[in-house]
């Protein structure tokens, strides 16, 4: 029997797992499971307490990508039957926000499939973000708009985007057998942009893209190096007419190993359960909130997520509060 309890000890003293401990994470006896997450959560609960944050998306542009992302099925490569459109206009994605705050969402995520924003989609962004920056002072707003050129950092640090995502998806010894459109290096350079601007960096992954598990631990470790403040953590959905149709290596028991390794390597980091949480944790999602302290609630961007009142259910069956953004408290305490 593995003694997880030295790992979650390593972690909180900010010393990071060697290989073979990180190993032994991922390749947990079954029987050993709960072991594993009660160690996992003992560093979860010492930045997190029992509080998860929730966060909403909205896909403000559906497909017309030219990237050739295997995963994904608004890219130029897939054949999905999705919904297609241009960029919305500002106010469908305030209304956004406001359907976010109905939802007691903290952070409110704007989504445009592409390689990068265009300028009249960046003004639209911008536009939209100062409006509901100005109606919800407590939101906290992230902008996903692909890959960044300095002064475009700028423009949304100005508009008051808190929060910018850019996954780096894969490690960068993978990364060429899911996309060859752009590099691993374009990913990290638009984190290291979006740090220098000011905004905080989001950057995760995307599991069972036919990695190994040395894969899966580089890509815990890059994002140590990456000093992101939030990891999501997306498990594929592997969507009929993508590259990856059929893929399925996935069970709900190694996705919680999972993410007790990102919690061990990145233990103050936020660990947000993402894309493809309904499909492969199952019943074992309620499990996940161990290891990680952040959910999607509603749609993700071409795919279903878990209705909101099932997640409502589960927080509470669970004995997990809803985590109040800092701006949120400064309200709070004000009233």
């Amino acid at each position: 029997m593995y003694d997880f309890d030295k790992l979650a000890e390593k972690a909180l003293g900010g010393v990071e797992l060697t290989n073979e401990e990180a190993l032994a994470v991922l390749q947990c006896p079954d029987d050993e499971l709960l072991l594993l997450l009660h160690a996992a959560y003992r560093v979860r609960k010492h930045f997190y307490g029992n509080k998860v944050k929730l966060n909403m998306i909205i896909n403000t542009k559906s497909g017309l990508c030219p990237e050739n992302c295997g995963y994904c099925a608004q890219s130029i490569v897939s054949k999905a039957p999705i919904e297609k459109y241009s960029m919305m206009k500002k106010d469908e994605i305030v209304e956004g926000a406001k359907r976010a705050a109905k939802l007691n969402a903290g952070t409110y995520c704007i989504v445009a499939s592409g390689r990068g924003p265009a300028s009249r989609e960046l003004d639209i962004v911008a536009s939209a973000v100062k409006e509901i920056k100005e109606e919800y002072r407590h939101m906290t707003v992230c902008a996903c708009l692909g890959i960044l050129k300095p002064e475009q950092a700028e423009k949304l640090k100005e508009a008051g985007v808190d929060r910018y995502n850019h996954n780096i998806n894969t490690s960068s010894q993978h990364h060429s057998n899911i996309t060859t459109s752009h590099t691993y290096d374009d990913r990290v350079n638009t984190v290291g942009i979006v740090k220098n601007s000011g905004i905080s960096p989001c950057s995760g992954v995307i599991i069972g893209m036919k990695e190994t598990l040395e894969d899966v631990i580089d890509m815990a470790r890059s994002l140590r190096i990456l000093d992101t403040d939030s990891i999501p953590v997306n498990f594929l959905h592997a969507i009929d007419g993508t590259p990856l149709e059929g893929t399925d290596e996935l069970n709900p028991r190694y996705c919680l190993k999972v993410l007790c390794l990102f919690r061990f390597i990145n233990p103050s980091k936020e660990i947000r359960i993402s894309g493809g949480r309904e499909v492969n944790l199952r019943s074992l999602q309620p499990l996940g909130l161990y290891p990680a302290n952040s959910i999607f609630i509603g749609d993700y961007l071409t795919t279903e997520g878990q209705e909101g009142l099932a997640d409502k259910q589960m927080l509470e069956d669970m004995g997990f509060a809803v985590d109040l953004e800092p701006l949120d408290r400064e309200i709070a305490k004000a009233l």
